[in-house]
C-alpha cells in the first residue's frame, strides 16, 4: 500500500505549480517591488524619526539648559515651602481672625480631608495620578497637538505634579520654554517625593477662589471653611465636588465677590453649579462614585451651604487687629535682623535698615502662617467698645466741608471729639483693652496707643511731687507755697486765674492741682535732673528744651494714653516700671515659640515714694478733682487718680489704680489747634466733669467683665521706711512752741530712709500783733493804717522762713498766707506793706434797694472803705466785706477808698436818694421812693493804674468776675521753655481745669 504524501511536501510542490504558471509569475514580481518600496518608506520614516527626535531633544534641551540642576532637598524646600495667612488671638487663646494678605491659607494634611475631595481631583485633575511617573506623555502630545493646531477645544495634559511645579517652582508663563521644564521638574520631583506628599502639597497650594468675607484663597482647608463654613475632612460629596471644582476658573465659579461684596446673584452662581455637576459626572465616569450617589448628588441644593457673607477681623476689630499687627511687625523685625547677625538697637538709630527690615518682618507675619497671641481680653474689649459707643456727653462734633481730591465734589466731614483708654494690669504689664477711637471709618489714628497729646497736671505726681518725696525735699503733707511769680517773663495761673492759695499741705495741692505749686516745687529740684524719672518709664517724646523747665511741671511735653497709664502703673507697682505690652507670644505653622515676651522691672521710684504718692492720690478721688469719678463707680475700691487739663481745654486726662490695674483715659480734638473741649458745656458739661464720668463707666465695666482681674477687695500695703511723723503745718520742720501755741501742728507720712522733720521750726520770729487785709492778702499794720481796719492776734513769721519757702522764685510773703488760708488764720506776713504811690482809685457805687453798694477798688493796698451821707462818715467797711450799707434816708452818698498807708481816694459817683411825697417822715424804713442819679464828682481821680514798687508789691490780681480760664491759660503768656525766654509752641503752660 503507497505510503501517505508528507504535507509540507505537498504545499511546496503546489507553490512551485503556481509560480511556474502565468499568473504566479506576474505576482512574484509585484510582490517584490511592493516589499522592495515598503523597506526604503520603512527606512525612510525611521530616519525621518530619528532626525525629529534629535530636533525635538535638541529644542528641548535647548529650552532647559538654563534651569539648574535642584538637588533633592532644595525641591522638597520649594515645594514644601508655601505662604500661609498668619492668625491673630485674643488673651486665652480666643480666635481674633486673620490678618490682612494677598491671600488666605491654612495649612492641613492629607488625613483631614475628606475622601469625597480627594477622588473629585483625580477625576477631574488627575486620573492617572497613581500610576505615572510625574507626566503623562499621551496627554502632552494631545496639548501640543491641539497648540499646534490652534483646535478650538483645549483639554490640557498637566498632571497634579505638573500643577504643583508651575504654582512653587516656576510661573504662570504660557511658553513652550516653562512648559519644557515643568516636564523636567515633574519627572525629577516625583524621584524626591512619594505620591502622598506631592497630593498634599496639591492641595494646600491650588487656588480656589474667594471666601464669604470676600478674600482670595488657596488650599482646601481654607476653603472648606472661607465657602462652607466647615472642615475639609467634613465635606460631603456635593460640596468636596464643588470644590474640587474651582481651580479650573476660581473666581468665575467661586460664590462670592471680592472685597465684601456678597454673595453672587443666581444667574452668577449657576457657572460654578455647572461645573460641580461635571465633576460629579467625571466621578461617576471613572468609577469613584455609584450611580446611585451620583443621581443623589446631582440634584443637591449646594446654595444652602454657602456661608452668609461676614465682616473680617480687620473690619470688625480695625484699631485692635492693626495693632496687634504693628506691634508684630516690631518684634519680628528685630527677630530677622538678629539672625543676620545685626544689633536689634541698630534698628533705632538707622532709618533705612529699620525700614528693610520691617518691610521682610511685615511679609512675613502675614505670609508665615504665625499664630500671634495678644494679651487683650475678647469680653473685656467689647464691653470697652459698648461703654464707648453709649457714652452720651464727648462734646461737639465739628462738620467740615472739604473738596474731594479725586471727585471734586464737595463734602462733609465730622471732627469729632475723640477718645483714647488703656486698662493694664500693674505687676505683669498686660494690656487687657483700650479704646483707638470713636470710629474708625472716621479716623484710623490709635488715640491710645499712637497720639502723643500734652499730659497737662497728671504729671505731677511723676515729675514733680515724686522725685521731690524721693529727694528728700518733701513729705506728704509738707507745706508747699501756692503763690504768684513771674518767671522770665512766664507768669503760671491756677484753674481760679485769680486765686493763689498760698502754702498748703502737700497732698492737697495735688489732690486739687495747686498749678503754682507744682511749679514752685518744679524750681527747687529741676537741678536734680527729674526728667531721668520719666526716662526710665520709657517717655520718649520730651524734646531737649522741655526737659527740667518750671513749665515741664504742668505737663507742657507729649505723651500717649500707653505711656501715661504705664507711668502710674510704675506707682502702683511700688516704683517699679514694668513696659506694657499687647503679644505674648508668636508661634510658628509647626507650634514652635519663635517670640515669648518676658517682662522686666526698672526700679523707677523707692517702695517707700511709690506708696506715699499713692497716698496723696487717693485724695483725689475723695476731695480733689476726680471726686465725679468716685461719686460714678458703683462698686468700692482703693483707687488712686490724678486728672489733667491742658491749656485752652485741648485735653482732658484722668488716669487712676489700684493695686492690681491702671486706667487711662484721654479725651480731646485731633485738631487742637482749632477745636476746644469746653464748646458748648452748657449742653455737655465740664469737660472734667465728662472725662470723670466716662472714666467711671470704664472702671464699672473692668469690674464686671473681669472681677478676679481688678480685684476690688486689694489695698495698698504700706512698706517699711514710711512712718507718720508730727511737723510745723507751715515749716514742714520739727514742731516748735510757737507753732504749737499757733495751733499749726500736723502729722503726716515721711519716707524714713530720706527725709523726716528733725530740724527745729524756723518760722516765726518776725513782729506778729496787728494786721490789715488788702485784697484778700494779710499785712502788717502800719502806724497810720487806720484803726478801724485793723485786727489784733496774729502771730508774725521770720523773713528767713518766707525766703526759703520762696526760693527760688521770690515773690510777695504776703501771699503765703492768703485770706481763708488753712494753715493762716493767725499768721501774719513777715513783709510790711508800704501800699504803692499816690491816693488808691475811688470805687464805683450804685443804689441797690435800700443800700448803697460799691466796688472793689483796683488799687491792691486798699484795706477797707468808708461810706458818707450827706457829707458825713456814716460806715467803716474792711476790705473783704460785703461792700454795701445802708441808704435809707434821703441824700447824698459816696464812698472813698482808704489804702494802707491811711490815704483815701475820691470820692465815688454820689448816689442820690429822694423821700417820696407821701412818706412818712418819721418812718426812715419806709417804701421811699428813691431815685440814683450820678454825678460826675470833680474830686475823683482817673482810673489810673498806679506804679507799684518793685519786689514788695504783690501782683495786681484780676476782678471777681473775670472770666475763668485754666490753669496756665494765661492769654499769650507762654512759659520759657529752656530759660532763654523764647516761645516754644510745644511749651505752652498746662493745668487742671477741674
Amino acid at each position: 500500500m503507497e505510503s501517505k504524501k508528507n504535507p509540507f511536501k505537498y504545499i511546496e510542490e503546489k507553490v512551485e505549480a503556481f509560480q511556474s504558471s502565468r499568473w504566479g509569475k506576474r505576482v512574484r514580481i509585484s510582490s517584490g517591488v511592493v516589499w522592495n518600496l515598503l523597506l526604503l518608506f520603512l527606512i525612510t520614516f525611521l530616519v525621518l524619526g530619528v532626525f525629529a527626535g534629535s530636533v525635538g531633544a535638541g529644542y528641548f534641551a535647548s529650552l532647559v539648559h538654563k534651569e539648574p540642576l535642584r538637588t533633592k532637598d532644595e525641591m522638597r524646600q520649594a515645594i514644601l515651602t508655601y505662604e500661609e495667612t498668619s492668625e491673630l488671638y485674643f488673651a486665652d487663646g480666643v480666635y481674633l481672625g486673620k490678618v490682612n494678605a494677598d491671600i488666605e491659607r491654612r495649612e492641613t494634611k492629607l488625613s483631614e480631608v475628606s475622601p469625597f475631595l480627594v477622588d473629585a481631583v483625580f477625576a477631574t485633575e488627575d486620573e492617572y495620578f497613581g500610576e505615572h511617573t510625574g507626566i503623562v506623555p499621551k496627554a502632552i502630545f494631545r496639548g501640543l497637538f491641539q497648540d499646534v493646531t490652534n483646535a478650538s477645544s483645549q483639554t490640557g495634559g498637566s498632571t497634579l505634579t505638573q500643577q504643583l511645579i508651575k504654582n512653587q517652582i516656576l510661573t504662570n508663563e504660557v511658553s513652550y520654554e516653562r512648559k519644557a521644564k515643568e516636564i523636567l521638574l515633574a519627572m525629577r520631583l516625583e524621584k524626591f517625593m512619594d505620591k502622598n506628599e506631592i497630593l498634599e502639597a496639591y492641595l494646600n497650594i491650588i487656588p480656589y477662589g474667594r471666601n464669604a468675607m470676600g478674600q482670595n484663597i488657596a488650599g482646601v482647608e481654607t476653603a472648606a471653611e472661607g465657602i462652607f463654613g466647615i472642615k475639609a475632612k467634613d465635606l460631603n460629596l456635593p460640596q468636596a465636588a464643588y470644590i474640587a471644582g474651582l481651580p479650573q476658573a476660581p473666581f468665575l465659579y467661586t460664590p462670592f465677590y471680592a472685597g465684601g461684596g456678597g454673595m453672587k446673584e443666581p444667574e452668577h452662581l449657576k457657572p460654578g453649579i455647572e461645573r460641580m455637576k461635571t465633576v460629579l459626572f467625571r466621578m461617576k465616569e471613572t468609577e469613584y462614585i455609584t450611580e446611585e450617589q451620583y443621581n443623589e448628588a446631582i440634584v443637591y441644593d449646594i446654595t444652602k451651604d454657602f456661608n452668609e457673607p461676614e465682616q473680617r477681623a480687620t473690619e470688625r476689630y480695625p484699631y485692635l487687629t492693626h495693632e496687634i499687627q504693628r506691634r508684630t511687625v516690631e518684634l519680628l523685625s528685630e527677630i530677622l535682623a538678629e539672625k543676620d547677625g545685626i544689633d536689634p538697637d541698630r534698628l533705632e538709630e538707622e532709618k533705612e535698615l529699620r525700614e528693610k527690615y520691617e518691610i521682610m518682618a511685615d511679609r512675613d507675619m502675614r505670609n508665615g502662617g504665625y499664630r500671634i497671641h495678644s494679651t487683650v481680653k475678647k469680653d473685656l474689649y467689647d464691653d470697652f467698645q459698648k461703654v464707648k459707643d453709649s457714652f452720651e456727653s464727648y462734646g461737639h462734633t465739628f462738620v467740615e466741608k472739604t473738596i474731594d481730591p479725586d471727585t471734586k465734589e464737595e463734602k462733609e466731614e465730622l471732627k469729632p471729639v475723640q477718645v483714647g483708654s488703656m486698662a493694664m494690669e500693674n505687676g505683669s504689664g498686660r494690656i487687657l483693652a483700650f479704646v483707638g477711637g470713636r470710629d474708625h471709618q472716621v479716623e484710623a489714628l490709635n488715640h491710645a496707643t499712637q497720639a502723643f497729646r500734652q499730659v497737662g497736671s497728671s504729671v505731677k505726681p511723676l515729675l514733680v511731687y515724686g522725685p521731690a518725696i524721693e529727694y528728700g525735699m518733701i513729705g506728704a503733707g509738707s507745706p508747699v507755697p501756692d503763690v504768684w511769680l513771674t518767671y522770665r517773663g512766664w507768669s503760671p495761673k491756677n484753674f481760679q486765674s485769680n486765686r493763689q492759695y498760698g502754702l498748703v499741705p502737700a497732698r492737697e495741692a495735688l489732690a486739687n492741682s495747686y498749678n503754682l505749686a507744682a511749679v514752685r516745687l518744679m524750681g527747687k529740684i529741676m537741678d536734680k535732673n527729674p526728667t531721668e524719672y520719666l526716662d526710665k518709664m520709657n517717655f520718649d517724646h520730651i524734646k531737649d528744651f522741655q526737659r527740667n523747665v518750671p513749665a515741664a511741671a504742668l505737663g507742657s511735653y507729649s505723651a500717649s494714653v500707653e505711656q501715661n497709664t504705664a507711668g502710674f502703673s510704675t506707682l502702683a507697682n511700688g516704683g517699679n516700671y514694668v513696659e506694657p505690652y499687647m503679644i505674648e507670644k508668636i508661634e510658628d505653622s509647626e507650634g514652635n515659640v519663635v517670640y515669648q515676651h518676658e517682662s522686666k522691672p526698672v526700679e523707677v521710684y523707692s517702695p517707700q515714694t511709690a506708696y506715699m504718692i499713692t497716698d496723696m492720690l487717693r485724695d483725689t478721688p475723695r476731695m480733689g478733682t476726680a471726686q465725679i469719678m468716685r461719686s460714678n463707680l458703683n462698686f468700692n475700691l482703693d483707687i488712686a487718680a490724678k486728672t489733667g487739663t491742658t491749656q485752652g481745654y485741648k485735653d482732658v486726662w484722668l488716669v487712676g489704680y489700684n493695686p492690681n490695674i491702671t486706667l487711662g483715659l484721654w479725651l480731646g480734638y485731633d485738631n487742637e489747634k482749632k477745636y476746644k473741649l469746653d464748646t458748648l458745656s452748657n449742653s455737655y458739661g465740664p469737660p472734667s466733669a465728662r472725662v470723670n464720668k466716662l472714666f467711671a463707666r470704664l472702671l464699672n465695666s473692668m469690674n464686671r467683665v473681669e472681677p478676679e482681674i481688678v480685684g476690688a477687695g486689694s489695698r495698698f500695703q504700706q512698706p517699711k521706711g514710711v512712718v507718720s511723723r508730727s511737723f510745723c503745718g507751715i515749716s514742714g520742720l520739727a514742731p516748735s512752741a510757737a507753732c504749737s501755741a499757733a495751733g499749726l501742728i500736723r502729722s503726716d507720712l515721711f519716707n524714713a530712709n530720706v527725709f523726716v522733720p528733725n530740724k527745729a521750726d524756723d518760722s516765726f520770729g518776725g513782729a506778729g500783733g496787728a494786721y490789715v487785709t488788702a485784697q484778700g492778702v494779710r499785712y502788717q499794720a502800719l502806724p497810720s493804717t487806720p484803726k478801724e481796719f485793723v485786727k489784733t492776734g496774729a502771730a508774725g513769721i521770720s523773713k528767713g522762713f518766707a525766703d526759703r519757702m520762696l526760693a527760688p522764685f521770690g515773690g510777695d510773703p504776703a501771699g503765703l498766707f492768703p485770706q481763708n488760708s488753712s494753715l493762716g488764720k493767725n499768721i501774719v506776713s513777715a513783709k510790711k506793706y508800704e501800699g504803692v504811690s499816690g491816693a488808691p482809685i475811688a470805687p464805683g457805687a450804685a443804689l441797690s434797694g435800700s443800700a448803697i453798694t460799691w466796688s472793689r477798688s483796683a488799687s491792691p493796698d486798699v484795706v477797707g472803705y468808708y461810706v458818707y451821707h450827706n457829707g458825713s462818715k456814716i460806715a467803716s467797711v474792711a476790705d473783704g466785706g460785703s461792700y454795701s450799707a445802708g441808704a435809707s434816708a434821703a441824700g447824698e452818698y459816696y464812698v472813698v477808698a482808704v489804702d494802707i498807708t491811711g490815704q483815701v481816694s475820691g470820692k465815688s459817683n454820689v448816689i442820690k436818694v429822694e423821700k417820696s411825697e407821701n412818706a412818712d417822715p418819721d418812718d426812715s424804713k419806709s417804701d421811699d421812693k428813691k431815685e440814683e442819679k450820678t454825678d460826675k464828682n470833680p474830686d475823683s481821680k482817673p482810673e489810673k493804674q498806679p506804679d507799684k514798687k518793685p519786689d514788695d508789691k504783690p501782683e495786681k490780681k484780676p476782678d471777681k468776675d473775670s472770666d475763668k480760664k485754666p490753669d496756665g491759660d494765661n492769654g499769650n503768656s507762654k512759659p520759657p521753655a529752656d530759660g532763654d525766654g523764647k516761645d516754644n509752641g510745644d511749651s505752652e503752660p498746662s493745668g487742671d481745669g477741674d
